[in-house]
């Protein structure tokens, strides 16, 4: 079984974003106010299967704007960075892979 979350990017009634993170597993569902956050509740639905999670597929709403989408980009890129920093190794960029 393959464990995969989604982590759609979303507008609030305020036009705010925010990420909503899926297990597919087992349908939870969890709101995230940024790219911390979400780097939490990954690390905390990941427990359930032993810390081993296959992917985290992006998505995003339609209404969700270029502006929105480079200041999410700019928050991921400083928290990879900071983990980069941390852990001493490189990780993979997947802003870039963000589907509609």
């Amino acid at each position: 079984m393959a464990v995969v979350f989604e982590a759609t990017i979303k507008m609030d009634d305020t036009d705010e974003w925010y990420i909503e993170l899926k297990d597919t597993v087992d349908g939870r569902l969890e709101s995230c106010l940024n790219v911390e956050e979400l780097e939490k509740k990954i690390e905390e639905f990941g427990q359930d299967y032993g810390g081993h999670v296959d992917e985290v597929k992006w998505l995003k709403d339609d209404d969700v704007l270029p502006p929105v989408m480079d200041a999410i980009r700019l928050e991921m890129s400083k928290q990879r960075e900071k983990i980069e920093a941390q852990t001493g190794e490189k990780i993979e960029e997947t802003a870039k892979n963000i589907k509609k």
